[in-house]
């Protein structure tokens, strides 16, 4: 529950203040956007489960930043970017689909 309101209390201050992403971290942001949704919700599926941990959690919320991150950092630096972004964001977007269908059928038990 505290990553939900954290995750709504950092949309809000999103919103409020607009802050400005720096050019050359622009392409990482959708990365690390998709990568954090992920984690999120991973977290509510666990937390569903009743094995939601708070430090695998924040572990996972990170690594996966950092990870998916560093997969585009690498594919710009080979200049394959666009298609290891495209990978990255099909490879989490599945993730993040088999973990709403699993919230899905826990909350409505279908």
């Amino acid at each position: 529950m505290i990553a939900v309101l954290g995750l709504l209390a950092g949309v809000a201050l999103g919103l409020v203040f607009q802050p400005d992403v720096p050019v050359g971290l622009e392409p990482y942001l959708p990365i690390a956007v998709v990568a954090a949704l992920d984690a999120v919700f991973g977290g509510l599926r666990a937390y569903l489960d009743g094995i939601f941990d708070d430090k695998v959690f924040v572990v996972s919320f990170v690594s996966n930043v950092v990870i998916a991150a560093g997969i585009v950092y690498l594919g710009d630096r080979l200049g394959v970017g666009g298609q290891l972004s495209t990978g990255v964001v099909v490879v989490l977007g599945i993730r993040i689909f088999t973990n709403a269908a699993a919230i899905r059928r826990h909350v409505f038990h279908a």
